[in-house]
């Protein structure tokens, strides 16, 4: 039975029961708690709580989703994908346990065909009414209690939970031993997981979590597994084989030219190519862009460890064109962007693993560098901060340096690089909380949203209205106040709002809010949960009462600013894809006052040429002064008419269009001007590259780009004057007085280095004799390069070659030192070693520093200490000659 018959037979089974059939959900989570689906039940979150009504009181889906907490066991199991597809029915109060239980029993039985014999359930430890209903269908010894670790279930943050049963299919003797799902999970497969949804957990790490509360009504989530469920009924070992894997493995195998089934450790490389592309093909679709926090970076990690697997199977061609062509051409029927978006879908995997394919070879040789430093300093570890700077500039997983250090016989301060990524981490947090409302918990928003249901926002055609607050919460706290007092930071929530919320790139409204005797300066608006705008202001005089009436305000000159840039980035929009093609698509953008941030699918960089041309292109448009018009559609309406529908973007079945003229058609729900004309000027500043596959362009909008085209001008003229030439002939002229610089900087570090060493032959004439070595000890000029230091040594050293000789040269660059050692053969037959006499002689400078026997050199932080490191260079010989005579 192929997967998309074993999909539609359940989506059917469950419609003829009077469940709503809801399409899958994106992969991007609208719960701010998780970065990406990780459960079919997620996006019914809400109707679980109570803080919405649900559409239907019985629902069914299958939901796309990613779990990353088991990577390391995927392709190691039969049952373990970071991708999967989740059957799930759902009852919102309707129908509980005994319902849940009999409709997966039929479907399970009649309409997938599982003898009742093969099949086993388990239920929660003091589930006693579950097991009674499973009696009816099963014999008593088919049914096992487990624990909380197995049939409790959370999403693994605060949320609905619950008891759950579970149904197993034993695959027979050949997979394990006997004994139910209790005794072997690899024989016993489970297939389905109930779970009855009667509760509400806290915050706990792992499984020690408190229940808070009963939910408003009992619910049931279930879930079954589709590729485990393909695996059963197609008759194959694990998930990869079946027959929406199968074909990308094969052409993984085929790709780096070996045989599925000849290797268990090839096997397992393979699935894992097949699983993490698989995963990446169905990110990418949804929106996510390859970056190094968040889902980007569950994505990036999944592409880098399937292009690390396809190179230790040998493989050094690039691979990801071919295997999302067969991603598209196994899973499209089931997820038709796939193919509809093949090309933008493809171009970010292509470009993310060219960027990692050149990573490896650069991040290689940092990695080389590491390991010389380590080995130099007499260390077995690389320090956490050399695994950090891998990882954070250079982009080396570190995973893979554990692998490379290991490899090498060294290990990783792993501890230290945890540090300061947990630095970093904290940096980016307190940022963010800085300025935003998102670090309040989320559950102090539900009763308000209950009490006084969603927010209305009247911001198209108003930007001041009187309203009512329906709700407040204490910055400070977290927690619902009824009063907020003079120098509270607090958050407001009001029935009726012209303040726009921060949303699909545009900067919130700022503005000020007043009320009989007092004033509140609003500094930041969003949306904590759907349907609910939450101000956050601080009160500047009086105290603000729940149920207060206040006159609200939206800072008119901004909004008009933010307004011009959100337009300004619909035409940079159409302009590229004008001038690119269809897959030059928006990735991201941020409008804020007089400046817009536009990021866009691309394989390179943008010319020069195409960049000022958009320019001019959305210049002339503007000056058009075209109408710009918004009107509400279905989705599907919108789609016909060429409504263009950003890459990722989550829309509702309502959409709102924004026309400018005959030029641009987008899906968008952010504020705009009136006419095109308004804009004013556009002027892109910049092209550069934000990660793989990725770019971004910059550009300023109305008074602020004629400010810089001001200040441009001005400074051509000056620079015209400065250099006695017309304004078309400065780059000719800057080049050339450019060209001359660094020829003389040239001239001046030949001369430099001539000067350096026509001092060789009157060091080698002055060497020391001591105890039949020659030694040579001296300090060259102040500001001799390293080069130059070495050549010196060994310079002299060439000219005392025919004898035991020890030469070290040292310099001052500003409070540093360098130090350079050289030895000769004779030298190193009586025990002199360069590395050795650096190691200890670089302590006089108080650093470090090591190398062969014949070369060493080293440095330190204290200049000052250059005599004493050239007299331990001295002691250090007369100390080692009495010993090897």
């Amino acid at each position: 039975m192929e997967t998309a018959e074993i999909r539609r037979r359940f989506l059917s089974h469950f419609e003829q029961r009077g469940h709503l059939v809801v399409p899958s959900a994106s992969l991007v989570a609208e719960d701010p708690t998780l970065l990406l689906v990780n459960a079919g039940m997620v996006p019914f979150k809400p109707y679980f709580l109570g803080d919405l009504t649900p559409p239907a009181p019985r629902a069914a889906s299958v939901q796309k989703c990613v779990r990353t907490v088991d990577i390391d066991n995927v392709g190691r199991t039969a049952r373990h994908a970071s991708f999967f597809q989740m059957c799930g029915n759902f009852s919102f109060g309707d129908y509980f346990k005994e319902g849940a239980i009999n409709y997966a029993f039929e479907l399970l039985t009649e309409g997938y065909g599982f003898k009742v014999d093969d099949l086993w359930a388990t239920v929660y430890l003091d589930d006693d009414e579950a097991e009674a209903i499973w009696r009816t269908l099963l014999p008593a010894e088919r049914i096992q209690r487990r624990g909380k670790k197995d049939n409790f279930w959370s999403m693994g943050v605060p949320g609905p939970c619950g008891p759950c049963s579970e149904i197993y299919y034993d695959r027979g003797p050949a997979y394990g031993r006997d004994g139910g799902p209790v005794a072997d999970e690899e024989r016993y497969l489970e297939v389905w997981n109930l779970v009855f949804m009667q509760f509400e957990r806290g915050e706990g790490a792992g499984y020690d979590y408190p229940v808070l509360r009963e939910l408003p009504a009992k619910n049931i989530d279930t879930g079954m597994g589709l590729e485990r469920m393909a695996t059963l009924l197609q008759g194959v070992d694990n998930l990869y084989e079946i027959d929406i894997s199968r074909p990308v493995l094969d052409r993984a195998a085929e790709l780096v030219g070996r045989r599925y089934g000849d290797d268990p450790t090839d096997d397992v490389r393979l699935r894992v190519i097949a699983d993490h592309t698989r995963t990446a093909a169905l990110l990418i679709s949804d929106g996510v862009i390859p970056s190094n926090e968040g889902r980007g970076y569950v994505l990036r990690r999944m592409l880098r460890r399937a292009v690390r697997n396809v190179r230790l199977l040998g493989g050094r061609e690039p691979v990801m064109a071919d295997l999302f062509e067969r991603i598209g051409a196994a899973m499209g029927s089931i997820y038709p962007e796939l193919v509809e978006r093949s090309a933008p879908i493809t171009a970010v995997a292509v470009a993310e693993e060219q960027a990692f394919l050149e990573t490896l070879r650069t991040g290689t040789t940092i990695f080389d560098l590491a390991v010389s430093r380590a080995r130099a300093a007499g260390s077995t570890e690389i320090g956490g901060e050399a695994a950090f700077q891998l990882h954070d500039t250079y982009g080396f997983p570190i995973d893979l340096t554990l692998e490379m250090a290991a490899e090498a016989g060294l290990t990783v301060d792993e501890a230290g690089f945890r540090r300061l990524m947990e630095r970093q981490r904290e940096l980016a947090k307190a940022d963010r909380a800085a300025r935003r409302i998102g670090n309040l918990d989320l559950s102090v928003f539900r009763p308000i949203l209950a009490r006084s249901g969603p927010t209305t926002f009247t911001g198209y055609t108003e930007l001041s209205r009187t309203a009512t607050v329906v709700g407040m919460v204490s910055v400070a706290t977290g927690q619902g106040v009824p009063a907020a007092g003079e120098g509270a930071e607090v958050g407001i929530v009001i029935d009726t709002t012209p303040f726009y919320a921060e949303a699909g790139g545009q900067e919130a409204d700022l503005g000020r809010f007043v009320f009989d005797g007092g004033e509140v300066d609003i500094i930041d608006v969003q949306r904590p949960i759907p349907d609910l705008v939450l101000h956050r202001g601080k009160v500047l005089r009086g105290e603000l009462r729940l149920g207060a009436e206040v006159e609200v305000t939206v800072d008119a000159d901004r909004r008009r600013a933010v307004s011009r840039s959100h337009t300004a980035t619909h035409l940079v929009h159409t302009a590229f894809r004008r001038a690119l093609g269809e897959s030059a698509t928006q990735a991201g953008s941020l409008n804020s006052p007089g400046r817009l941030r536009f990021d866009f699918h691309a394989l390179g960089s943008v010319p020069p040429s195409v960049l000022s041309d958009v320019e001019d292109e959305v210049n002339e448009v503007a000056l058009r002064d075209l109408d710009v018009t918004a009107f509400v559609t279905t989705q599907e309406e919108a789609r016909r008419l060429g409504a263009m529908a950003l890459f990722g973007e989550k829309y509702g079945e309502q959409v709102r269009v924004v026309d400018i003229g005959d030029y641009s058609r987008e899906l968008c729900g952010g504020t705009h001007v009136a006419r095109s004309a308004q804009l004013g000027a556009i002027k892109l500043l910049s092209e550069s590259s934000i990660s793989a596959g990725t770019r971004r362009v910059e550009g300023l909008v109305g008074l602020d780009a004629f400010r810089f085209l001001a200040r441009e001008h001005l400074l051509v003229s000056q620079l015209s004057g400065l250099l006695k030439v017309r304004p078309d002939e400065l780059p000719d002229r800057v080049s050339d007085v450019v060209g001359r610089l660094r020829d003389a900087e040239k001239e001046l570090e030949r001369l430099r280095a001539q000067a350096v060493l026509a001092g060789a032959a009157g060091l080698a004439a002055s060497a020391v004799d001591v105890g039949g070595i020659a030694v040579v000890a001296a300090e060259a000029p102040d500001g001799t390069s390293g080069d130059d230091l070495r050549r010196l040594a060994l310079d002299v050293r060439n000219r005392l070659a025919d004898r035991p000789a020890v030469v070290a040269t040292a310099a001052r660059a500003g409070e540093r030192a360098l130090l350079v050692v050289v030895t000769t053969e004779g030298a190193r037959d009586r025990g002199l070693r360069a590395g050795d006499l650096v190691k200890a002689a670089t302590a006089e400078l108080g650093g470090r520093g090591g190398g062969k026997p014949d070369i060493a050199q080293g440095g330190g932080s204290d200049g000052t200490g250059v005599p004493r490191a050239l007299g331990k260079v001295r002691e250090l010989v007369a100390a080692a000659v009495p010993a090897a005579s």
